[in-house]
């Protein structure tokens, strides 16, 4: 009969996180911010009173999310909706952009966007 030596599993205790308003891990909370583009931006950031990186990631999403919305609305009405068909290659542009910012945020990184991040940065000191 074999011997079978039981080993147990150890897994690597995680970090610990900064407090966050949900509860939630604090890269979890940061990725959330950019969920739904300005709207979860704008809930985040009137929620999040102590957490500068969430703060960070929450304006981020109202500046980038909100100036690409204003962007489609000045397209619009300046080219009298020529300029509309230029959205499906912005818009491309912009899901990728959100994808990667989501995914990169949640891996703890911060991604620098011309123009968009110093503005923030600005903003919150």
């Amino acid at each position: 009969m074999p011997n079978f030596i039981l080993m147990a599993e150890t897994t690597p205790t995680p970090a610990p996180t900064k407090k966050t308003i949900t509860g939630l891990p604090e890269n979890s909370e940061a990725a959330l911010t950019y969920v739904l583009g300005w709207l979860t931006g704008i809930v985040f950031l009137v929620l999040e009173k102590e957490n500068k990186k969430i703060r960070f990631h929450a304006l981020q999403s109202i500046v980038l999310f909100g100036g690409v919305n204003l962007l489609y609305w000045i397209l619009g009405i300046i080219t009298f909706g020529f300029g509309l068909l230029l959205t499906p290659i912005i818009g491309i542009a912009v899901f990728i952009l959100w994808l990667v910012l989501v995914y990169k945020t949640y891996q703890g990184e911060e991604m620098h966007l011309p123009f968009v991040t110093d503005f923030v940065k600005k903003q919150l000191k």
